[in-house]
């Protein structure tokens, strides 16, 4: 863990293996402003217009990875992450705490563990209730990725029709979902969203995801999240504990605790696992099956 400049802001932290590195801003946030391979591409989105800017009460877009908590209503869920946050470091995991929503009374924290060895990160999302009555939320985990890339989410295994009668599981639109838009790619095995800068409209879909992963390719580089699927929980916007979106700057992959109760004093706690991988081959191809070929075992080894 090393202080560092980046993007404007002069008080980031630095995680690094031998390989990967993360930068955390405290100046804002806290934001996950940086992450993938030392002296390669960020696959994670930064705004320029934004880059380095702090303090003041608009809602700015920042990009990075981000804590949020669900459902999205205006203004709860867009409260400003405008301000300095504090952090712990204990050699192993750091803890970053942002100062209490005053229009929510809920104090998020981040906790950033990056192994030692392996190009792996854990991430705890907690939301605190700081109030003197309970909230009903869930940590909202947003992931803003670099232009360029690709999401890929797992549909479930096929089943013979004869043998299984009930859904497999939500797919979710919004009112500004197009079916038909170019970015998307209805596979058998994959849903993929696309991203396409000369595409500036807005796209999204949630799934309730049992196969507890999804993936950001940018070239031949891949990022997997690892999330948990509880068949017991109940999940915002119709049951999606993942959703991607894109517009013509970014794309993101989003992932979703329970809601859950909050008795003051408690918290609600999300956590995500997250692979970098270098890829071989070309996996932005249309044929499913190449994709599948390339992607699945990396997969498959980290999710088991």
């Amino acid at each position: 863990m090393e202080k560092t400049d980046f993007a404007g802001w002069s008080n980031c932290i630095r995680l690094s293996n031998s390989e990967i590195e993360l930068i955390i801003t405290t100046d804002v946030g806290p934001r996950i402003i940086r992450c993938g391979f030392k002296n390669g591409d960020n696959l994670l989105y930064v705004s320029g217009e934004d880059s380095g800017r702090t303090g003041g009460s608009e809602r700015r877009i920042y990009g990075g990875h981000r804590l949020w908590h669900a459902p999205e209503v205006m203004p709860r869920t867009y409260f400003p992450d405008n301000n300095p946050v504090d952090y712990t470091w204990n050699g192993k995991t750091l803890t970053l705490t942002q100062p209490l929503e005053n229009t929510t009374g809920i104090v998020k924290e981040l906790e950033i563990t990056l192994d030692p060895l392996r190009n792996e990160v854990k991430l705890l999302h907690r939301l605190i209730n700081n109030n003197l009555w309970a909230i009903e939320t869930s940590p909202w985990a947003i992931t803003a990725h670099a232009a360029g890339g690709m999401a890929v989410l797992p549909h479930e295994p096929y089943a013979d029709p004869a043998e299984c009668l009930l859904p497999a599981r939500p797919v979710v639109l919004w009112y500004y979902t197009h079916m038909t838009d170019p970015r998307w790619i209805w596979g058998n095995k994959y849903i993929r969203l696309k991203h396409d800068s000369s595409l500036k409209t807005e796209q999204k879909i949630g799934i309730l995801n049992k196969q507890g992963w999804s993936a950001y390719i940018r070239k031949n580089e891949l990022m997997i999240k690892r999330f948990a699927y509880d068949p017991d929980a109940r999940y915002a916007d119709y049951g999606c504990n993942n959703e991607v979106y894109a517009n013509g700057n970014l794309l993101e992959i989003e992932t979703l605790g329970p809601i859950r109760n909050i008795l003051p004093g408690q918290a609600a706690e999300h956590a995500e696992y997250w692979l970098i991988a270098k890829l071989e081959g070309n996996p932005e191809v249309k044929q499913e099956t190449t994709l599948e070929k390339i992607l699945q075992p990396i997969v498959n080894s980290f999710v088991n």
